[in-house]
């Protein structure tokens, strides 16, 4: 979708929100209940095709990297999930299981999972499972599926529940998060932009109720503290807005304002196009709005890709989630180059992992990632961390979509993150990267 006609829509979607106040409590606009389809294991017992991608462990630059999926487009979409000894990783390809030193275990198509594109995905670290979500906008019945999907343990290799959650009107791929009750998604399209479920109900493959919310409530969290509300954050105008979803004494989820504050920020617009080497054709670098969210100690993380001097830098925040204040923020930029599609991680200790990726005029798109330690100055990062350089120019705007940077849902200390890279065809395959930390 072009950039103006989703950030038209995405106004649409906050305008009904946006004069809600810190005591108005917005409850569901509709429930549902969806029954899921189980299977009993990751490839429902050998009738999916296996699907074999990636691998080849190797250290680069000191770090462990292994290779993702291959055999993307421009368009690979990465992400990853991190637990149980395993990794979990997903494309517009096809999901792969891998252990935590790269070695290829099992792989299916996105059919296995009742199809669909644009994965996001998670590791529960309070309730122990994987959860990840494909929506299907191309399915013979016209009904549009958000395909959630949550494994009944921390073994990915074992039983799965998918609950097709019917979205007639979304009209891209959407957002998703977790606290330790709930599972919680948001998209652009129609009127009920958010919709959230019960982890426990999905865990154990029961029906689930699925409550609906009018437009969109924001990005949901990746909520690391051990705590039932689900947090949800947005860039609304020159605010950011954090809202939650909690229950009344009855035990029905409501939606409430946090804070509205404004940011304050010089460099919040969205970042120009990337130059790529040997040709005109120039690459999305991303957008300002996060692809995810973090809550960690009591603060709500977050990075961007915006634009500064005309080139598209990383910018990458810490809130305090009570009051909205902004705690600290960097930037990653350069004036010679571009830094895009960028995501976080943090861990218990509050150490920070930045993942994104690099092009300009005299390269091709590669992974990159750069970290800082809680003790380190405020707002400062690192080196840059090569972990790959492309080799060939993507012949399209659209690059990625997305990265995906994620805890080590085992040890909660090391982050991981996975980026796209650009092969001699200038398609996206992908490199998984663990950052380790001590505990």
């Amino acid at each position: 979708m072009k950039k103006a006609s989703l950030t038209f829509l995405l106004f649409l979607f906050f305008a009904s929100l946006s004069a809600q106040s810190i005591n108005d409590k917005i409850y569901p606009s509709n429930t549902e209940v969806v029954n899921p389809i189980r299977k009993k294991t990751f490839n429902n017992e050998g009738q999916c095709k296996e699907r074999i991608q990636g691998g080849n462990p190797q250290m680069i630059n000191g770090y462990q990297v292994f290779n993702g999926s291959m055999d993307g487009d421009r368009q690979v979409d990465p992400q990853i999930a991190v637990g149980g000894g395993y990794v979990l990783h997903g494309t517009n390809s096809g999901l792969i299981i891998y252990d935590k030193k790269g070695k290829f275990i099992q792989g299916v198509s996105q059919n296995c999972f009742n199809d669909g594109i644009d994965p996001k995905m998670f590791f529960d670290i309070h309730n122990k499972v994987f959860v990840f979500d494909l929506w299907w906008y191309y399915d013979k019945a016209k009904t549009k599926p958000v395909n959630v999907s949550v494994s009944e343990s921390d073994d990915p290799r074992g039983a799965w529940n998918t609950y097709p959650i019917s979205r007639t009107e979304e009209v891209d791929g959407g957002g998703i998060g977790y606290s330790k009750k709930w599972i919680g998604y948001s998209y652009p399209g129609g009127e009920e932009n958010t919709f959230v479920l019960k982890m426990n109900e999905a865990k154990a493959g029961k029906p689930a109720t699925i409550y609906h919310f009018k437009g969109s409530l924001g990005h949901p969290v990746f909520m690391q503290d051990a705590i039932d509300d689900l947090y949800f954050f947005s860039i609304e105008s020159k605010n950011f807005v954090i809202r939650k979803v909690t229950e009344d004494a009855d035990g029905k989820p409501y939606a409430v304002v946090v804070s509205r504050k404004p940011h304050q920020l010089k460099n919040m617009t969205y970042p120009p196009q990337s130059d790529q080497k040997g040709t005109t054709q120039k690459v999305s670098s991303g957008d300002r709005n996060p692809k995810n969210v973090v809550f960690q100690s009591g603060h709500i993380w977050f990075s961007q890709a915006v634009n500064v001097d005309n080139r598209s830098a990383v910018q990458w925040h810490q809130i305090n989630a009570k009051t909205g204040d902004i705690v600290q923020t960097g930037i990653i930029g350069n004036v010679d180059t571009n830094y895009i599609q960028t995501t976080i991680a943090v861990n218990k200790k509050q150490d920070v992992l930045i993942g994104f990726q690099e092009a300009n005029e005299n390269s091709f798109i590669s992974p990159r990632f750069a970290f800082r330690k809680k003790k380190d100055k405020p707002g400062a990062i690192r080196e840059i961390v090569s972990v790959g350089e492309g080799k060939g120019a993507a012949d399209g705007v659209a690059w990625g979509d997305y990265s995906g940077s994620i805890i080590d849902g085992d040890n909660l200390t090391d982050l991981w993150t996975i980026q796209s890279i650009a092969n001699e065809e200038g398609k996206g395959e992908t490199v998984i990267v663990k950052v380790p930390f001590k505990k």
